[in-house]
C-alpha cells in the first residue's frame, strides 16, 4: 500500500508539472498578454508600461519566468492578483466554499437519481423503464451545459418565477432557505451529466452483479427479494463505482465553470472566466493548479476506498 502510493504521489508531481509547464506556455504566448489590460488605460506611456513589466518580471525570457514562478510556488507562495494585489491562494479560497457546495450538492443528487435509475434498469431488463432510462441518458449527455441552464433561467424564472436566475443569495437576505433556494437550479444542471453517466455504469455493474452465484443462493434460502436486493446485489454494485465517482471529477469542474458562468454563482469556474477575461495570469494558474491537484487527489482517494471497501484487492 506505501509503495502504491508513493509511486501515485510521484506520478502526480510529474503530472503537476506537465500541466504547469503547458498552462504557463499558453498563457503567456496567447495574444495580448497580462499587459493589455494596462494598455487600455488613458494616458498610459510606453515607458510606463515597459516599468510595469520590468516591476513584474514579464521582460525576462520565458523559462526565466517559469522556473521563477515554479520556484515561488513551492515554498508556498502563489503570486498576487493582477486586479487587486490580493493574494492568489485568498482569491482561490474565497470562492471555493461556493464550487464545493454545488460540486457536493449536485453529486449527491447525481448518485441518488443515478443510482435509483440504474437498478430499475437492471432489475427490469429490456423493460419500458430500462429503454425510457437509456434514452434519458443519451439525451442528457448530448444536451450543452449552458443551453440547459439557460432553458432552467427561461423557463423557472422567467416564466414561471419559482427560482432566482441566478447569484448564490438574495442580497441582505442570508438566511440558509435562501442559500438553498438559490442553489436548486445550479445543482440540477450541473447534475444532469453526472445523473446519466453514474445511471449507465450502475446498470452495467448490477448487470454483473444479480446473476453472480451468491445472489442466487440468497434467493434460494427465501430471502425476500427488497433484501437480496440491497444487502446482496446492491451493496456489491456499489464497489466498482467508487472509482467512477473519482473521476466524475473533472466532469464536475468542467461542468461547474459553465454552470457558474449561467447563474452568476461566485466559486472557482466563474473566477476562472473573470480572470482570463482581465489577463491575471497568476490567478488563472493557481486555479489551473488547484485544479489538476483536486482532480488528482479525487482518483487517489476514490482508489484507496475501493481498497478498504474490498479487501481482496491488493495495491502494488
Amino acid at each position: 500500500m506505501t509503495r502504491f502510493v508513493l509511486h501515485r504521489l510521484g506520478q502526480s508531481l510529474l503530472l503537476l508539472l506537465l500541466v504547469s509547464m503547458i498552462g504557463f506556455a499558453l498563457l503567456h504566448l496567447a495574444p495580448g498578454g497580462p499587459l493589455a489590460q494596462f494598455a487600455l488605460t488613458p494616458g498610459m506611456s510606453q515607458e510606463a508600461m515597459q516599468r510595469i513589466a520590468h516591476q513584474m518580471g514579464l521582460d525576462q525570457p520565458l523559462p526565466v519566468q517559469y522556473v521563477q514562478w515554479l520556484r515561488r510556488l513551492l515554498v508556498g507562495d502563489w503570486g498576487r492578483s493582477y486586479r487587486d494585489s490580493q493574494p492568489v491562494l485568498w482569491v482561490i479560497g474565497s470562492h471555493l466554499g461556493a464550487t464545493l457546495e454545488l460540486m457536493i450538492s449536485s453529486t449527491l443528487l447525481a448518485v441518488i437519481l443515478g443510482t435509483w435509475v440504474g437498478v430499475l434498469g437492471a432489475i427490469r431488463r429490456y423493460s419500458l423503464a430500462d429503454y425510457a432510462a437509456t434514452i434519458g441518458a443519451m439525451i442528457a449527455l448530448s444536451i450543452p451545459t449552458f443551453w440547459f441552464g439557460l432553458v432552467m433561467i427561461y423557463v423557472f424564472s422567467v416564466r414561471l418565477a419559482w427560482l432566482p436566475a441566478g447569484n448564490i443569495a438574495t442580497a441582505g437576505n442570508g438566511s440558509l432557505l435562501d442559500y438553498a433556494h438559490h442553489l436548486i437550479a445550479p445543482c440540477i444542471v450541473l447534475a444532469l451529466v453526472t445523473v446519466a453517466t453514474w445511471s449507465r455504469y450502475m446498470r452495467a455493474s448490477m448487470l454483473e452483479v444479480v446473476n453472480q452465484d451468491y445472489v442466487r443462493t440468497a434467493r434460494a434460502k427465501g430471502l425476500r427479494r427488497l433484501q437480496v436486493l440491497v444487502h446482496h446485489s446492491l451493496r456489491n454494485a456499489l464497489l466498482p463505482m467508487i472509482t467512477v465517482a473519482g473521476l466524475q471529477l473533472p466532469i464536475l469542474l468542467s461542468g461547474a465553470l459553465v454552470t457558474e458562468t449561467v447563474f452568476t454563482w461566485p466559486g472557482m469556474g466563474r473566477l476562472f472566466l473573470d480572470s482570463l477575461g482581465y489577463r491575471d495570469y497568476p490567478v488563472v494558474m493557481g486555479l489551473l493548479i488547484f485544479s489538476a491537484i483536486l482532480v488528482l487527489a479525487g482518483n487517489l482517494v476514490a482508489d484507496l476506498l475501493y481498497v478498504a471497501a474490498d479487501p481482496r484487492i491488493r495495491l502494488s
